[in-house]
């Protein structure tokens, strides 16, 4: 693909086996920041959305999660403007930690869009909603990925479909694909590794629900 190759290191706090008390705190602490981010930069997306420069707040809330989380990013190699990147996909930080290094959007399965709140913060930072049993008008899927390459300034689409350990890589999912096929005029395709210090540890896996990873990490 052309463009060149971006890869990002990002190490978390690792996970412990069980929570305990000092745990639960901590938990309490971190999602009472994450509900006072929410709520400082959503009142200001709205205002802004009036000077056409809304894009700035999911970024910056998305910036305030990675710190919250504990994340410390590292990039090496050199970021594409106007790029569609494929990455691979450990876990929820990914979305954090890829805004973060390149304020980008994201394409998703349409699964997400079924929950209310979920899909409008996604709607907010611009995000592609893809089926995963079908292809949708070809057309339209180009103007959605041009549209969010223009507010966005980049557009991520994680090829495997679901998160992987961070060691190994999944086989791409066609219909996910779809999305950039055919790739617009312009628009370069850019590899991104996600590389964790400890992927194993905090990777989000399909025996694991959710929640259970979210109280982890």
């Amino acid at each position: 693909a052309p463009g060149s190759t971006a890869r990002i290191d990002a190490s978390g706090p690792m996970a412990p086996s069980r929570i305990g008390v000092s745990g639960y705190f901590l938990i309490f602490v971190r999602l009472t920041l994450l509900f006072v981010a929410l709520l400082g930069c959503v009142p200001f997306y709205y205002l802004f959305q009036w000077l056409r420069v809304w894009q700035i707040w999911p970024r910056i809330f998305l910036s305030a999660v990675a710190t919250i989380a504990g994340l410390r990013i590292r990039i090496r190699g050199d970021r594409r403007s106007g790029a569609l990147l494929l990455s691979n996909h450990v876990s929820w930080m990914d979305i954090p930690a890829l805004s973060v290094a390149s304020g980008s959007a994201f394409v998703a399965h349409d699964g997400l869009a079924r929950h209310g709140l979920l899909r409008r913060l996604c709607e907010m930072n611009d995000t592609v909603f893809i089926a995963r049993d079908r292809r949708t008008g070809v057309q339209e899927q180009i103007e959605q990925v041009r549209a969010a390459l223009r507010e966005a300034g980049a557009l991520t689409l994680f090829p495997e479909g679901t998160t992987a350990d961070g060691v190994t890589l999944l086989p791409f999912k066609s219909a996910l694909l779809s999305a950039i096929d055919p790739l617009p005029a312009g628009i370069a395709v850019q590899p991104v590794l996600l590389a964790y210090a400890d992927a194993p540890d905090i990777a989000w896996l399909d025996e694991e629900p959710g929640i259970d990873n979210f109280m982890r990490i």
